[in-house]
């Protein structure tokens, strides 16, 4: 009995295999990622002391997913992503607990002569014009301009601005085709919840690249932790960017106002204006990164400032693996200074 229920399990695979082939041939589909860690000494400002650790994605959110597209005919095409966020020192899935199993992406859509429209999880309007605009790119742990738009300090500090995630869930994002270099990007997220229609996300964003020059800019209202079951404050934040390659030297600069209205909380209504600079130049096999940013807060009538910068050499393996070092100071008014230092290895599949 048990060999001929094996006969019977290799036939219907074999069937399943057979049935799915046309599919497949029809179909592409990717699997690719990213896996980044790095070892050193973490301190920012208002940590009572350094912290010895090897923690992931020093540069880049370590990743795996799926992607694909099909052949609709007359020029139009169905596509799909699935992608999941890694830690790899630990080996725990997603950027923090209780983090959704496919966070980076989890969407489906239809692009064509008209651009494209995708349903879904995706990035946020915020995303790629912060990431393109700073030297030190997706580094949640180095990059000045990332830590100051969307990573809150939990140390005592009070340091906790945010412009909510940088992806969206319940989201419809229209891409346009592109016009001369300048491509948009418009995203509404639904608050899916009974009776609160005006309580969604929405924003948007250009990126226009041409030759050496390349501009951004993103507006973002967002309600915060959308979706939730009860109104919660909003976050209104516009951002405008820029970046010109010399060829022996590529300069960014970047500035943002963000305002937080709490109209649900009793907390007094908080404004940010960030401001940076940056740069990337050419040594040997690699580069190097420099990036210097300030944000100035506004909280009834306060007048806080946090300065971050960063320097460091980032050394190409091959295509696909990079090495970097690179060495941080974080400050902000009436707090610790804090000192970070790291070297990691980065490697694309």
């Amino acid at each position: 009995m048990p060999h001929a229920r094996f006969k019977q399990l290799l036939l219907a695979t074999a069937l399943a295999g057979a049935c799915a082939a046309p599919a497949l041939a029809q179909t592409n589909v990717t699997v690719s990622g990213l896996v980044d860690a790095y070892a050193g000494t973490m301190r920012m400002a208002g940590d009572p002391g350094s912290t010895a650790a090897v923690n992931s994605g020093g540069m880049t959110t370590s990743w795996i997913g799926f992607k694909g597209s099909e052949d609709l005919g007359g020029g139009l095409k169905a596509n799909f992503a699935l992608t999941t966020f890694l830690q790899v020192d630990n080996g725990a899935q997603g950027r923090f607990p209780g983090d959704p199993l496919f966070s980076r992406d989890a969407n489906i859509g239809l692009s064509g002569s008209f651009g494209t429209v995708t349903l879904g999880r995706g990035l946020a309007p915020n995303f790629l014009p912060s990431i393109l605009f700073n030297p030190f790119g997706d580094s949640f742990a180095f990059a000045p301009l990332i830590l100051h738009m969307n990573v809150p300090l939990f140390n005592g500090s009070n340091w906790n601005k945010t412009i909510t995630d940088t992806g969206w869930s319940n989201e419809i994002i229209y891409t346009t085709p592109s016009m001369s270099g300048l491509t948009a990007n418009l995203h509404y997220q639904f608050g899916e919840q009974a009776g609160a229609t005006g309580k969604n996300n929405f924003g948007g964003n250009l990126l226009y690249f041409n030759g050496p020059l390349s501009l951004t800019a993103f507006y973002e209202n967002a309600q915060i932790n959308n979706p939730v079951p009860a109104p919660q404050d909003r976050s209104k934040t516009w951002f405008v960017g820029g970046a010109y390659d010399f060829s022996v030297v590529k300069l960014f600069a970047t500035y943002q106002k963000t305002s937080i209205d709490h109209d649900v909380s009793a907390t007094v209504d908080q404004d940010y204006k960030t401001w940076s600079l940056g740069l990337s130049a050419p040594v040997g096999q690699g580069s190097v990164l420099a990036s210097f940013a300030q944000t100035k807060e506004d909280i009834a009538g306060s007048d806080r400032k946090r300065n971050t910068a960063s320097i460091g050499y980032d050394y190409n393996l091959s295509k696909r693996t990079d090495v970097y070092a690179i060495y941080m100071n974080d400050r902000i008014t009436d707090q610790s200074n804090g000192n970070s230092f790291g070297v990691g290895i980065r490697h694309r599949f």
